[in-house]
């Protein structure tokens, strides 16, 4: 079905006006002022944004939804994550494929297609995580790559599990260099943070407020300064994932000055909650147990401002989906917590409310830092992150006046905590567009199951 989305005022990371926009078919044909209803086909489906912010599809460049973790597995599926996702005017996923050490790097590639083919009202592709890199399975990620992967993450965290030796980082990004593919990566010391967990696990420091504390920033700045080295050493491009602290931030800084390939990713848990909430106590505080941790509220500033000069380039949201009830796992040890603040359907919302309405970033920058900069990294662009002649009609109608707070039971995650509960939440998606077909209305799904398609992507980091 053709659409017609009239009146709206067109947000870009680059472009503010005001404009109809016109698809057939799944892309954008036509971008002018004052279409004629009567000149496009009869049965067209219009759509009045007069009043309202039209914004490319948002893209969420890191989550994690089919996921085994510390001997449970994330509660989401791609139905309830593309809805929640979607309300929340995210139209395109990169989620992070993380196999075991053991696993074949092809099959767990198939393993995680299978979770979403059919299934996924988004469009999707992934981050293929190396947790391991003998020669004999190297040809694999080759594989990997050719159908259509251009990313890999490795993780500098997580020892003994998903780490990777030093000889075996090297090797990746050196291949990564050879092959274009960017290189995205977790960065802590896990040497460090091994060691303190067993330090305050063993002296009975035992509850979720000793997570923060157990991984402290210092951390996380040498994992950007060590990631940082091996790509000046390989020349390979680099994106550091959850950066959540100002010393982490200024490492990648230090490095780009030196001419290091490398650009920042931070996610929004990290802009607006601060280490007091993973300290409430009767363990509340495990709701808010991420890695890297939430920090000093000071930070805050430091990720919106880097956001604002662009010197940040996107926001993710880590989305890393587990119940009240899993993450009692770790009642007797804060080390077998699993990880993750579910935001995916929040995500947006949050930007606009607590960023963009209180002029802490630009809505330009918002679409930027939200989508236009992961299509740009990751080989998605220009059919996906901004509104453009033969882009994917993937869209944003965004009614910016509208007013609620932030509830678990809007939510469409199957998650059952909101870690954001109650909070004022300033505007929302009316409605959201993949590839020209509605999907969402006023914060509701009314989409079609597993009509989201894998994006195949080119390496673009040679």
């Amino acid at each position: 079905m053709a659409l017609l989305i009239t009146g709206g005022r067109i947000i870009t990371a680059s472009d503010d006006y005001t404009a109809d926009i016109y698809s057939a078919g799944e892309t954008i044909t036509r971008i002018e002022k004052g279409i004629d209803p009567k000149s496009v086909p009869p049965g067209t489906e219009v759509v009045d944004a007069a009043g309202k912010y039209v914004f490319p599809g948002f893209i969420d460049p890191h989550v994690h939804i089919y996921l085994p973790f510390m001997g449970t597995y994330a509660i989401d599926d791609y139905e309830s994550a593309s809805k929640a996702a979607l309300a929340g005017g995210t139209t395109t996923l990169i989620e992070m494929i993380c196999p075991g050490p053991k696993d074949q790097p092809w099959d767990a590639y198939q393993e995680w297609m299978s979770k979403a083919k059919g299934i996924a009202s988004v469009d999707f592709t992934y981050h293929m995580s190396v947790v391991r890199y003998e020669p004999v399975i190297r040809e694999q990620f080759h594989r990997i790559v050719k159908d259509g992967v251009g990313s890999f993450k490795v993780f500098l965290a997580y020892k003994g599990a998903l780490n990777l030796t030093d000889g075996d980082l090297f090797a990746v990004m050196e291949q990564a260099k050879k092959w274009g593919v960017i290189v995205t990566a977790h960065c802590e010391n896990a040497d460090a943070v091994a060691a303190m967990q067993e330090l305050f696990v063993s002296s009975g420091r035992t509850g979720p407020e000793w997570h923060g504390p157990s991984r402290p920033p210092v951390v996380e700045a040498d994992g950007v300064h060590h990631l940082c080295t091996f790509a000046e050493l390989t020349g390979a491009h680099v994106y550091t994932v959850h950066t959540s602290c100002d010393i982490a931030v200024k490492e990648a800084l230090a490095a780009r000055l030196r001419g290091v390939n490398v650009w920042i990713e931070s996610v929004i848990p990290h802009f607006v909650l601060d280490e007091s909430y993973a300290e409430r106590a009767n363990f509340e505080g495990a709701q808010y147990v991420m890695s890297p941790p939430l920090r000093p509220k000071g930070n805050q500033d430091v990720l919106w401002n880097g956001v604002k000069s662009r010197t940040i380039s996107t926001i993710g949201t880590d989305h890393a989906p587990f119940t009240l009830e899993q993450k009692k796992m770790g009642l007797q040890a804060f080390t077998k917590i699993p990880n993750g603040i579910p935001s995916l359907q929040e995500r947006v919302d949050l930007v606009y409310t607590y960023g963009a309405s209180r002029d802490k970033l630009g809505l330009q920058t918002m679409v930027n830092a939200c989508s236009t900069q992961a299509a740009m990294l990751f080989g998605m662009y220009p059919k996906k992150g901004t509104i453009q002649v033969g882009s994917d009609a993937n869209l944003v109608v965004y009614d910016h006046a509208w007013e609620g707070t932030f509830q678990q039971k809007d939510s469409y995650s199957k998650v059952d905590y909101n870690a954001y509960e109650g909070w004022p939440r300033q505007g929302r998606a009316s409605v959201v567009t993949v590839r020209g077909q509605v999907q969402v209305r006023d914060g509701k799904f009314v989409g079609k199951k597993g009509t989201g398609q894998f994006v195949a992507r080119e390496p673009t980091h040679g």
